[in-house]
């Protein structure tokens, strides 16, 4: 269990890491009596605590999970008229314009975090909270903690907003002719980013007091040579808008509740893909519903063991339904976990050795370096601009922000995502029955050492008034928020996501990459594979 201080203070600062470490697969614990936290949650958030439908005995299509990839599997079945159920293990939360609905106005609590109970925010003073069914999973493996969500929605409904497109030279090095760039570019690209609606952050929200530290950022890369990119993204500037003038209670423009989305603020796949995909009448979303384990039924087709869970943790009910198709689009983890763990176990015994192999963490490294000047700001969530640097490992930096700390106080954030080749794999353990990730000690160096040599090169040529460095605020890659692979394209299954092995069985998430997005966020490239692989399945018949 590693809860040490010295190389997790940066996260810590950027209040996203605990104090507790999680089950391996993210369980949620024995049900418990309810303590004082969880009356406030009924009445702040009353909506996730509504009675939660079953889902039917039998579909012809199950997705398991509602991010890039289950949301873009569900739209596109539902419309060639296939009756497909959803599967979501967290909640479905609420918007509100004047409600803090994923965690408390100054410190966080469980509505923030997947069945934690504590949390260690910049004093280094723990907060204690019972352990409750939010939207991010902090999952501890020893050598990496893994960052994912549990929400309808998935991961848009947590992540900072930034959409981009890789580089084709980035693409293609990662990807290896397996996937061809200019049809991701020429017709899949554009297809996710008309349906999110993606866009660049306008001037007057550039210009605005909470993002004095994009600002900021963007000057210190200009003076040390590099020019800053514009980024894509998945936020509705009007509603930010309306945070500024008043209009709704500040959410993106503050860095709070579950990085800026109370009031709606991203136009997350709740409010697009799933709500279409909801509004043909052949596709039903099931939030509540944990996968467990997955098989093939002696007959045809596949069966899924489920627990209905309560917000609390409590276990409602327990099930097994089955469906013709199995569409997998849990995330790297769960995808890798409930194929590992079947075929172990017999359940899948014709996966081949490629199924919880190659998965990496898509080169994450969190980084700070001091301003030039103390100009102050609040921290606005949107990233605005990045930059490349391919003096040595390629590397992406993104203007972040550490939620909670005004750039008043001297620091600026980056997120670097670096093309190198450490890669990890799944394990299951026969005597628990968990599947965990096995990640190398120091398996996050290279990364680590790519980000921080562009970053050091900003810092020095920028006149940053402090050095994090010493402190070990400067570069942290104990963690990832991109895991990626384990059932990667091509090997674990054919070109188009179908399972090696097993008709009717499909992975649609990011466990298909190769444990890397190219140097950038992988929500767009994930979305654009998905929607490439059903048009083929949905076209071919499968």
């Amino acid at each position: 269990m590693r809860c040490e201080l010295d190389r997790r203070d940066f996260l810590t600062a950027a209040g996203v890491v605990s104090a507790s470490c999680l089950l391996p697969l993210g369980l949620p614990r024995a049900a418990r009596a309810e303590g004082p936290w969880v009356p406030l949650f009924r009445a702040w958030v009353p909506e996730i605590f509504a009675p939660l439908p079953d889902p039917p005995q039998h579909s012809t299509a199950i997705v398991i999970g509602s991010g890039f990839g289950g949301a873009v599997a569900a739209l596109r079945l539902a419309e060639a008229g296939v009756q497909t159920t959803v599967l979501e293990r967290g909640s479905r939360w609420p918007n509100d314009p004047w409600r803090e609905i994923f965690t408390g106005d100054d410190l966080p609590d469980g509505r923030g975090f997947w069945h934690r109970t504590s949390f260690t925010g910049v004093t280094k003073v723990p907060v204690f909270f019972e352990s409750f069914g939010g939207v991010l999973d902090c999952t501890e493996y020893g050598t990496i903690d893994v960052w994912r969500a549990a929400a309808v929605g998935g991961g848009s409904v947590i992540f900072t907003g930034a959409m981009v497109e890789p580089e084709r030279r980035h693409f293609d090095a990662v990807f290896g002719g397996s996937l061809s760039f200019d049809e991701l570019h020429d017709k899949y690209y554009p297809r996710v980013r008309s349906m999110l609606g993606l866009s660049r952050m306008p001037i007057d929200i550039y210009d605005s007091e909470p993002f004095t530290h994009s600002r900021a950022w963007d000057a210190q890369v200009r003076a040390a040579g590099y020019t800053p990119e514009p980024l894509e993204s998945i936020f509705k500037w009007d509603v930010l808008r309306d945070e500024l003038a008043g209009r709704s209670r500040p959410s993106a423009t503050e860095a709070r509740s579950n990085l800026g989305n109370s009031n709606g603020a991203k136009f997350d796949l709740g409010q697009n893909y799933l709500r279409y995909a909801e509004n043909t009448g052949r596709a039903a979303i099931f939030a509540g519903h944990q996968v467990d384990a997955i098989a093939a039924e002696p007959g045809g087709g596949y069966s899924v063991a489920l627990r209905k869970l309560d917000p609390t943790g409590a276990v409602l009910s327990t099930r097994t339904i089955t469906c013709d198709q199995l569409f997998l689009a849990a995330g790297s983890i769960g995808t890798s976990e409930l194929l590992v763990r079947a075929r172990e176990t017999g359940a899948l015994p014709n996966l081949n050795e490629h199924v919880g192999q190659n998965w990496g963490t898509n080169g994450d490294v969190a980084l700070a370096r001091g301003v030039t000047s103390l100009a102050g700001g609040t921290g606005g969530v949107p990233c605005a601009s990045k930059i490349v640097d391919d003096s040595g490992l390629p590397t992406t930096l993104e203007n972040w922000y550490i939620p909670g700390i005004p750039v008043d106080v001297g620091a600026l954030a980056s997120l670097g995502m670096v093309i190198e080749p450490t890669r990890g794999h799944f394990q299951h353990d026969a005597r628990t029955g968990r599947v965990g990730v096995v990640w190398p000690q120091n398996g996050s160096d290279n990364a680590v050492a790519a980000a921080r040599a562009v970053n050091d090169r900003v810092q020095e040529r920028s006149g940053s008034l402090f050095d994090y460095q010493p402190i070990g605020y400067d570069a942290n890659a104990s963690f990832t928020a991109h895991p990626l692979g384990g059932a990667v394209l091509g090997a674990a299954t054919d070109s188009h996501g179908r399972v090696v092995g097993y008709r009717g069985l499909y992975v649609m998430d990011g466990a298909l990459l190769p444990g890397s997005s190219a140097a950038v966020n992988p929500s767009l490239t994930i979305a654009a594979i998905a929607e490439r692989n059903i048009e083929a399945i949905v076209g071919n018949g499968g």
